[in-house]
């Protein structure tokens, strides 16, 4: 772990070096020379460290060294802070100079010849730096020496792994009295069920696990199971470990077979791979691979290719840590098996088992409440519930009262056994991985980690090294946390939609444990006063304090305020819930902040613009009024939230000046206008702008060529720049609303925006005069929406026009093409329509062949009668309202055309039917009863709901669905329709409608009157 931040400070000091320190300034030649001293101890350490780190997690003494290690590279990368925040101290303040050349050298050790050769105006700054530095090298010289006690090995770059002595070599045999759980029962069933299986070429099955959790026991019970031994002639088994070493692999099969005989200390693959073929040419075999680490397809190849001289039926079950293994040695997603946890009563089942063996009942009930509440600790692992078992097997009452108390990584005997099963994928892992790894026991167990935030405090913390520039540092942690979750690091993992990465994730509690350890530091050195010591830990460990989990910061006992202490100093990620903490200009090294739920003053909120070095800010729900123009002083942030301050309504033009910024978030604030200048953002990848009310989008916006997602939902934009659509970068576009006509967009518009768009969409039509309808027309039989929308499930449509009456009379063939072209493709789901006056609906109401599952019409003025609706084959949800001139509704509603013998079915799945403000219509017309007594006929077999509300001329029901009352109907709503209410007549008790309840007692009707 210490490789990745030494790696880090080597990279800064050559940054240093080489002169590119921010705004260019010149060093003086003996500070030269102290950062090449530096350098070249770190770079010295550097090439002990891979095998260090391996020793230090057995070695509590290399473990110090270590510890001292990162103690040190961090006080060094501290100093490199404070360092570059001087200088952009006096930059933000304008009082920056123009920097003389060096003089000449001078025998100065570790200083500064003037305070002006760096830019400081202040002598005490350049002198402290100075010291800093000079404590920094004799602590160096310091560890340089200690690591000659430890005889570490110097890494080579290309040598494979060296096997560890933790490592335990397999065996085929098993106790079946350690095996619990159903699970391990299930999928040993449907393995071996797949290994009975005959025929095709030789098939690879694998195992896939985190250590400890049972792979290697499933597959010893797989190999031993009575139907797998009389169906294969041969049943090899091979513990693989790492390296992977062909040779002693086919070495082992052979020697396992015993058919063919190897030279002794044969090292000539060709010959052994021939010896492998004889062995096992034209036999039916099982072979057990266990423990398998290797990637690397050209290790595994030679090996594939002898195998496949088996007999047909030949099966190949590989166990692994790894996903990436399973998928390198062929195994298809079907053949992937993954073991599950136990659960808490199988745990206990497994603890007891181990520990309690041979007691009597009396004893065992005595044991009982502890031992379930030890079990709840293994969390579902077996190997820990036998490490437990075992370890109190020896204990008393009083020994199992202590165990339940600790944590695991707390118990010496059980970690000894435990933990070398998980050092076995830690050792696996690059330097920087290991950080990454350990870090995350930051977060509290069981707790849920979202990806993107873990990825922004593994850069903040420098884990992912330094920025190459555009998305290199979150392609890296991407990648860093997928190459974790394949090695089952992690569990409960949830993918975006898409599948393209991870969104969220866990840590399984011994995994959480196990980092833990790796992180435990034994040092008392250091502490403070002030603060709880766990918190002092954390700091010194991570870097990183949450006071929105389990700490609370001091308090000034003068004013009861929370305040930042000095052993805070170093923190590089802080987050805070509901509280102001006062001093956090301190935090110099912050490089990720989040507050939330605070309120903070414009005061607040310069002195965090003064953490120059912060790359991710949150300032969520802090009800910000006015953002000072400080903040373009964050010139390293990458993402700046602002989301939920609902009182914002300006954005200062100095947000602009962020050229790094990655994501930016301004939803639900109250922005009218975004600064021109927005368009300086190149390296803009995320934007939301949604739920902001109305807001003007700049021109400049197209000019983000890097901008992948657009939130704009929910946020009236009355034009969205055409330009939008040519950004090759965009992939998605979160538009709901979208305003069509002579002032806002044109619907061609579409055609660039629609790879973009999500699935639902709000057109609003605008138009004041005939000449506007007919560009309408024309621009939306250009728009070819049906071919330009073909992802689009959703549509609103609402028609604002005004025109008057005389061209509203000549218009109705018009409004009914506007309608035809914008009901875009048959595979819309919802469609809503507000505001039409065309005196017809678009043929889609009618047509048998589209998906069309809910309809809603709303202020139909012009149409008087109904389509053949219920011919839409998908039809659940209709409502109807506000047509004002529907008097009647025709039996042709119900698609039923005229009386034949074919079984015809109305509104086949429709559930929801609803009418409400027709205050004309008078009549709903009946089938006869011929029909209504044939089989050939059904009406809405599916209806539960029905609402007739504010219909005051309608008379009665059709007799079709009075009968539907009395069978399926579930909820009838009939409010102020009068002569409905007058012809079934009310119960003044208020109970019900008599003659509708009649019908079906059971019906919920809504109003009781």
């Amino acid at each position: 772990m210490a490789d990745a931040i030494v790696s880090e400070v080597v990279g800064r000091i050559a940054t240093m070096l080489e002169d590119k320190i921010r705004y260019e300034v010149n060093l003086v030649r003996g500070v030269k020379d102290e950062l090449r001293y530096l350098s070249k101890k770190l770079n010295t350490i550097r090439q002990v460290l891979d095998d260090a780190e391996k020793k230090g997690v057995k070695d509590e003494s290399v473990k110090r060294w270590l510890k001292k290690l990162e103690a040190t590279a961090y006080e060094m990368d501290d100093i490199l802070d404070e360092w570059n925040y001087s200088l952009l101290k006096d930059k933000a303040e304008g009082s920056a100079e123009p920097e003389p050349e060096p003089e000449p050298e001078q025998k100065i050790g570790c200083s500064f010849i003037r305070s002006s050769c760096l830019g400081f105006k202040k002598v005490s700054v350049r002198r402290d730096i100075a010291k800093k530095i000079e404590n920094v090298k004799a602590m160096l010289e310091q560890i340089y020496e200690e690591r000659k006690e430890f005889d570490f090995v110097i890494a080579l770059p290309t040598t494979d792994p060296v096997p560890t002595p933790w490592r335990v070599q397999s065996t085929p045999f098993v106790d079946l009295t350690k095996v619990h759980g159903v699970d391990i029962h299930n999928k040993k069933e449907d393995i071996v069920s797949k290994l009975m299986l005959n025929g095709g070429h030789t098939q690879v099955l694998s195992i896939v696990g985190t250590g400890g959790l049972g792979k290697t026991t499933l597959a010893k019970l797989v190999y031993n199971d009575e139907r797998v031994k009389d169906c294969f002639e041969l049943r090899i088994w091979i513990c693989v470990s790492d390296p992977f070493d062909v040779a002693g692999i086919a070495i082992g099969i052979v020697n396992e077979v015993g058919k063919e005989t190897i030279p002794p200390n044969s090292n000539q693959l060709a010959l052994v791979l021939k010896k492998l073929e004889a062995s096992i040419s034209g036999k039916k075999f099982l072979l057990v691979l266990d423990d398998v680490w290797t990637e690397d397809n050209t290790k595994w190849e030679p090996l594939k290719i002898s195998l496949q001289c088996g007999a047909a039926g030949s099966k190949i079950l590989v166990t692994t840590r790894k996903e990436t293994v399973a998928k390198m040695v062929g195994t298809l997603n079907d053949d992937m098996y993954h073991p599950n946890n136990l659960s808490e009563e199988e745990c206990w089942s497994l603890l007891c088992d181990t520990s309690l063996l041979g007691k009597s009942n009396k004893e065992y009930g005595k044991f009982e409440v502890f031992g379930k509440k030890i079990a709840r600790k293994c969390n579902g692992l077996p190997l820990a519930a036998i490490v437990l078992g075992t370890l109190l097997q020896l204990k008393d009452l009083e020994g199992w009262k202590d165990v339940e108390k600790s944590e695991i990584w707390q118990l010496e005997n059980a970690k000894v056994e435990l933990f070398p099963h998980l050092v076995l994928s830690y050792n696996d892992l690059s330097p920087a991985l290991k950080r990454c790894f350990s870090y995350c026991s930051v977060y509290p167990k069981d707790r849920q980690i979202h990806a993107r935030t873990l990825i922004e405090e593994w850069m903040a913390q420098g884990y992912l090294g330094p920025d190459s520039g555009n998305s290199a540092l979150e392609l890296k942690g991407r990648e860093n946390l997928k190459n974790l979750a394949m090695r089952c690091l992690f569990q409960d993992i949830e993918e975006s939609e898409s599948g393209e990465q991870i969104e969220w994730c866990k840590m399984h509690d011994i995994v959480h444990d196990f980092a833990l350890f790796l992180r435990k530091n034994d040092c008392k050195e250091r502490s403070c006063q002030v603060c709880d010591s766990s918190l002092v830990s954390n700091v010194q460990e991570y870097r990183s304090v949450s006071w929105d989990w389990d700490y609370e910061p001091p308090v000034d006992e003068r004013d009861g305020s929370y305040k930042v202490c000095d052993c805070m100093k170093s923190l590089r990620v802080l987050r805070i819930e509901s509280l102001i903490l006062v001093g956090i200009e301190m935090l110099i090294h912050l490089r990720w902040l989040e507050v939330r739920g605070v309120a903070l003053a414009k005061d607040d909120l310069e002195i965090i613009c003064r953490l120059y070095f912060l790359q991710t800010l949150l300032l969520s729900k802090c009800d910000l009024t006015v953002i000072p123009r400080e903040i373009g002083n964050l010139n390293q942030l990458r993402r700046l939230d602002l989301s939920e301050n609902y009182r914002m309504e300006e954005l200062p033009g100095s947000v602009c000046s962020l050229i790094e910024l990655r994501s930016l978030s301004l939803e639900r604030c109250s922005l009218e206008v975004i600064p021109q200048e927005i368009g300086n953002l190149v390296k803009l990848r995320e934007l939301d702008l949604s739920h902001n009310y109305r807001m003007e989008l700049p021109e400049s916006i197209c000019s983000l060529v890097e901008l992948q997602i657009l939130k704009i939902e929910g946020t009236r934009i009355n034009c969205v720049p055409e330009a939008l659509g040519e950004l090759s970068n965009l992939r998605t576009l979160e538009l709901s609303e979208f305003k069509v006509g002579s002032q806002y967009n044109k619907l061609g518009y579409l055609k660039k925006l629609y790879r973009h768009l999500t699935e639902s969409l709000e057109l609003e039509i605008y138009w004041s005069s005939m000449s506007e309808m007919e560009e309408l027309v024309e621009d939306a039989r250009q728009a070819e929406l049906p071919t330009v929308l073909p992802k689009l499930e959703s549509l609103n449509i609402y028609f604002s026009v005004k025109v008057n009456e005389m061209e509203q009379s000549s218009s109705s063939s018009m409004w009914m093409e506007v309608a035809e072209a914008l009901v875009p493709h048959h595979n819309l789901k919802k469609l809503l329509i507000v505001g039409y006056k065309g005196s017809k609906l678009p043929h889609l109401m009618s047509s048998s062949f589209n998906f069309i599952k809910e309809i809603r019409l709303e202020g139909l003025s012009e149409v008087s009668s109904l389509p053949a609706m219920g011919k839409l084959p998908f039809l659940e949800t209709l409502f109807i309202c506000e047509v004002e001139q529907l008097m009647f509704v025709g039996r042709e509603f119900l698609g039923i055309e005229s009386s034949c013998d074919d079984v015809v079915v109305a509104f086949p799945k429709l559930k929801v039917l609803g009418f409400s403000d027709c205050s004309k219509w008078e009549e709903w017309e009946d089938i006869t009863e011929e029909e209504e007594d044939s089989a050939a006929i059904s009406i809405m077999p599916c209806l539960t709901k029905l609402r007739i509300n504010w219909c005051k001329s309608l008379k009665q029901l059709p007799h079709c669905l009075l009968h539907k009352i009395s069978s399926s109907l579930q909820s009838l709503s009939i409010i102020d329709s009068t002569e409905l209410i007058k012809t079934y007549g009310e119960d003044k008790e208020g109970s019900a409608w008599r003659s509708i309840s009649q019908y079906n007692p059971q019906l919920r009707l809504y109003p009781k009157v």
